[in-house]
């Protein structure tokens, strides 16, 4: 199902990998006071590789013999260092290396390196610029910007040139002026690589603007579509010309296409412009007013081990419960008292941490992934559930798996029948698995990005309709036709269909300024409701606040990014939601209601109606929020909330540290008269 990722679990074991490597065998019985770390300059591009040199140095610069260990510390997702020093950069962001030097008798020197992964030469570059036709006198800003062969964003300042400037004059920066009728081809150059856009400037004067709906009253939050035509001096429609948007007061945004939304209730003015021409229209905003109680209904506290993934028995009386932190264990619940959930069976598996649980339609069968299992045999688990309170394994799962599954999901079809689409730890690929003979399972197929493993990670599957959304971690969102028909996919052979990909480094930038490069951060889960996917990234910084512990020493981050996909094959993003504290997990979304758990930002639930723009929390959209952190858990007194599954009415919250909560969303109270 949709998962996934205890940050300290998986990070703490695969981060932490080192091996000796040759030394200097020199001056045997001087002492090692500092090490030299050769090459200089540390930037290397995506995909490229850069072999680290230590020497060991006395306190009168004199190598002498020690041991040198490489050890990786930070930005696991983007890069590996082998047992050689030789760094192999796959995604841009920061690599953290620890280079120790130890010798008989003395204490380990300690040098920390510091590597930026950037990307690789511009390869690509595109304009966005103003659909439709301008008019004379209008001034637009121009935006470009260059990509490398992997698609990774470059920072290039792109300089713009006009192939007509008596028509359409451009400046280097990108702003534009339409001086005269007629055509115009716009350059924005970096380098050898440029993108070209036509600009067309109308003949005709404008003599007049319609601007609809001219007055409009609404909630925060709501999106009015603006519509402005102008018109000739005989009263007649100018087909084509697109006007530049403003809003005042600035708490709300307005888009290209005249969608308009507002933040705060209160009065906005909309102006449409065409140059010499502008028309405007009043706005009236009340506040949503979609805030309602939470209750506890029942809890489940968890204290051996940390909690993982909840999922719901289709009988709805039945839930299972993950474990982490070496907990080997997968927990059977009996839910039909939701207000006292009993625990009835468990499963004890080979796998330090049971990560992920999904069943199938008909409840009949269940899968659970394999992440850390001491052999290595990782994988995935096929249980039955004759007795929906006491499942049987019948088959494991484990071709092509060493390195572990974060996530897998079960999707049945017609004509192809029922397969697992799992990821793969060590590669970042999709692993596609028959198991229309549960007890036999075979894989029919892997897909991958183009990236080098060394920067790939397929962190969560979503499957709808016959189209898998697959959260790619540094290569975003793909979206892949696996029997829907738009690309002629099928489970055995998986086609591409769209990708959204953003700039993970810019976005998070103030994480990385905060807690040092290195850190963690990623496309982590996504879900299709309706003409939306709804993406959530995974962010953690690399060190937390110096001299804290506990709950205090660090905390989750991350935005929850809205994509329209009525057309499937460009995704185009059009809002998000942040928590005022705290990340973003997993979500799960139930008519018009978004469920969400944020980790120590708790467990959130917002109202996700109508059409989505821009900051959904500004909008004042959140119904509720519940702190999970509780005395009886895990780690006490601090939420790290996982997600959620709604079912009757009830959420099933899932907190790492402190179990199973079950919530309801009450009726709003009746006004004060």
């Amino acid at each position: 199902m949709r998962e996934r990722f205890a940050h300290r679990a998986w990070c703490t074991i695969a981060l932490l990998t080192a091996l000796p490597t040759a030394a200097i065998a020199q001056q045997p019985d001087a002492v090692p006071v500092k090490l030299v770390v050769t090459p200089a300059t540390r930037t290397l591009a995506a995909g490229d590789t850069m072999r680290l040199h230590a020497e060991a140095r006395d306190a009168d610069g004199r190598p002498v013999n020690a041991r040198i260990r490489f050890q990786q510390a930070g930005g696991r997702f983007e890069g590996v260092v082998d047992t050689a020093g030789l760094v192999s950069a796959g995604a841009t962001g920061g690599l953290t290396v620890v280079v120790s030097a130890t010798a008989p008798g003395a204490r380990p020197v300690i040098e920390r390196v510091e590597l930026r992964v950037v990307p690789g030469p511009a390869a690509r570059a595109e304009i966005d610029a103003p659909r439709g036709t301008l008019v004379v006198g209008q001034r637009v800003r121009l935006a470009a910007r260059s990509f490398s062969a992997l698609g990774d964003a470059r920072d290039d300042r792109l300089r713009f040139t006009s192939s007509a400037p008596k028509v359409a004059e451009v400046g280097s920066d990108g702003f534009l002026v339409a001086r005269a009728a007629g055509s115009a081809t716009i350059t924005a150059t970096t380098g050898s690589v440029n993108a070209t856009r036509t600009i067309t400037v109308a003949a005709g004067p404008i003599a007049s603007v319609e601007l609809t709906p001219n007055t409009s009253e609404a909630r925060t939050g709501d999106v009015i579509r603006f519509k402005a035509v102008a018109k000739g001096p005989a009263g007649a429609a100018i087909a084509g010309v697109m006007p530049t948007w403003s809003v005042s007061p600035g708490n709300g945004l307005i888009d290209a296409d005249g969608a308009f939304v507002g933040y705060d209730a209160g009065e906005y003015s909309v102006v449409a412009n065409f140059g010499t021409r502008t028309s405007e229209a009043k706005v009236t905003l009340t506040a949503r007013d979609v805030r309602r109680p939470l209750k506890v209904v029942g809890r489940l506290p968890r204290m051996r081990f940390t909690t993982e993934e909840v999922w719901i028995h289709p009988d709805g009386k039945h839930a299972y419960l993950g474990s982490g932190g070496g907990g080997d264990v997968l927990i059977t619940m009996d839910i039909s008292n939701p207000a006292k959930p009993v625990i009835t069976d468990s499963l004890i598996e080979n796998t330090r941490r049971v990560n992920d649980v999904m069943t199938t339609k008909d409840g009949k069968w269940m899968v659970f992934t394999r992440e850390g299992a001491s052999d290595r045999k990782n994988g995935f688990v096929i249980a039955s559930l004759e007795d929906p309170a006491h499942p049987k394994k019948v088959a494991d799962f484990t071709e092509n798996m060493t390195a572990g599954v974060h996530s897998a999901f079960i999707y049945e079809q017609p004509k192809f029948g029922r397969h697992v689409y799992a990821t793969n730890d060590g590669t970042g690929a999709l692993h596609v698995v028959d198991i229309n003979d549960p007890a036999h399972p075979k894989e029919v197929a892997i897909w991958k990005t183009p990236r080098a493993d060394a920067g790939r990670t397929l962190h969560d599957i979503d499957v709808q309709d016959g189209l898998l959304y697959g959260s790619w971690w540094n290569d975003g969102l793909v979206i892949l036709d696996i029997g829907n028909g738009i690309k002629g996919g099928s489970p055995s052979n998986p086609q591409f269909v769209a990708q959204y990909k953003y700039d993970l480094n810019a976005l998070y930038k103030q994480v990385e300024l905060s807690g040092g490069p290195g850190f963690i951060r990623g496309t982590h889960t996504a879900w299709r409701h309706k003409n939306y996917v709804f993406i959530a990234d995974e962010v953690f910084p690399s060190s937390g606040v110096a001299g804290a512990k506990d709950a205090s020493a660090g905390r989750a981050y991350g935005r929850l990014q809205v994509l329209d996909v009525s057309d499937i094959t460009h995704p185009k993003p059009v809002a998000w939601y942040e928590p005022e504290y705290g990340g973003v997990h997993n979500v799960w979304v139930a008519g018009d209601t978004l469920y969400m758990g944020a980790y120590n930002a708790g467990f959130r639930v917002f109202d996700i109606s109508g059409e989505l723009r821009g900051d959904l929390r500004a909008q004042q959209r959140e119904i509720g929020h519940l702190n999970t952190a509780d005395m009886d858990g895990y780690v006490k007194n601090a939420a790290m909330t996982w997600g959620v599954v709604v079912r009757d009415g009830l959420a099933y919250v899932n907190d790492m540290y402190n179990g199973l909560w079950v919530v309801k969303i009450e009726p709003k109270p009746a006004a004060v008269p």
